[in-house]
């Protein structure tokens, strides 16, 4: 493997990390404002997909970062729906749509065949 692609591939899952983990310390010390509410949940959602960009690129595997990302969010978006109320009128046919391609890209990861 390219060593580039590979420190980039760490850099964008260690960054994907930390704004999965803490999004309103990341917004501070990158853009001098803390992300909270409902940019702390995007800025999660970026963070998974950065963690399924650095998956995809670091092991040359794309499906298992597509599969990665969406499984994740997924499940973020659904314990969001469930746990804070009121939503926008897309969230569960997104998590539907996510939760669908997820078990596609599951059964493609597992040797199976989509039909």
């Amino acid at each position: 493997m390219n060593r580039a692609l590979a420190v980039a591939a760490i850099g964008e899952i260690v960054t994907g990390l930390a704004l999965v983990t803490f999004p309103a310390l990341v917004g501070e010390l990158l853009l001098g404002e803390a992300l909270v509410g409902v940019a702390g949940a995007a800025a999660r959602v970026a963070g998974m997909a950065l963690i399924g960009l650095g998956i995809a690129c670091w092991r040359n595997k794309p499906l298992e970062g597509m599969l990665f990302y969406s499984a994740l969010v997924t499940l973020y978006l659904a314990y969001l729906g469930l746990a804070h109320g009121p939503t926008g009128v897309l969230l569960w046919p997104a998590v539907v749509l996510h939760a669908a391609l997820s078990v596609l890209l599951a059964r493609a990861w597992s040797g199976g065949a989509i039909k």
